[in-house]
């Protein structure tokens, strides 16, 4: 597991909470990678970072998690300018998307995050062949002023903490846009039997005791939760998805 970058990732993340209706998860899901995304990359040059069911047992349900690449603060101003210049503040070409969309969500939560210089890009994730059977999601909440060191301090302790039992960090964030006092970690999950592993190993590892003590002088809360990728998310197809992807909604 190499975790150094030869240039710093300036990229843009936007992060999504999205709250589904009844059954429709499996749908929304198809519905954002094959028939968004393809989209998005030629209209917006955004990329799918990655698209995800809640595992309900550990969070939210049902819920997707929704994560995509922009270019920067300017590749977002650019996908702002494109998305809200119609009176609606809706892309008029995405009418049709959005209609369909709204079968399936009810609506949601989204921040924009910051990724830590030494964050891979999904281009990269891909190349690497990384991916896991399912997701660690951490959100953590911090005094204000200290996620720029929390990231550092993620760098320097928990990759080593965690890396024992499986798992390996895809993203590391702050979010932008407020206090400087939340961050996200996303760790790939080699297999489930070393997940169970992991949890049970929170009260009494060195690696991760250190790592809990390591920002406890910073971190007021946080909260892990599981998460499983869709079909079509990137790191699951080693590529973007793509118009061949597609398929009828009626499938699912």
């Amino acid at each position: 597991m190499a975790y150094s970058r030869p240039m710093p990732n300036h990229k843009l993340y936007i992060h999504e909470f999205v709250d589904i209706l009844g059954q429709g998860r499996a749908k929304y899901m198809h519905h954002a990678t094959a028939n968004w995304s393809p989209i998005a990359q030629e209209e917006r040059k955004q990329r799918c970072f990655g698209v995800f069911g809640t595992v309900g047992t550990t969070g939210r349900w049902p819920e997707v998690v929704n994560l995509w690449e922009e270019d920067g603060f300017d590749g977002m101003a650019r996908s702002f300018e494109h998305e809200l210049s119609s009176p609606t503040l809706q892309d008029p070409s995405l009418t049709q998307w959005w209609a369909e969309a709204a079968q399936h969500r009810r609506g949601g939560l989204d921040r924009l995050m910051i990724p830590a210089p030494w964050t891979r890009t999904i281009e990269e994730l891909c190349a690497a062949g990384v991916r896991g059977v399912a997701y660690a999601h951490e959100l953590y909440q911090l005094r204000p002023g200290t996620s720029p060191d929390f990231l550092e301090r993620a760098r320097a302790e928990a990759i080593d903490a965690y890396r024992p039992f499986g798992l390996e960090l895809v993203g590391a964030f702050e979010t932008a846009m407020r206090n400087d006092s939340e961050c996200l970690l996303l760790w790939a999950i080699e297999s489930w039997p070393q997940w169970a592993a992991f949890e049970r190993a929170q009260r009494a590892d060195a690696g991760i005791l250190r790592w809990r003590n390591e920002i406890a002088d910073i971190a007021i809360d946080w909260q892990r939760i599981l998460l499983v990728e869709a079909e079509l998310s990137p790191m699951r197809l080693g590529r973007q998805p793509a118009v061949q992807d597609r398929r009828p909604l009626e499938s699912f």
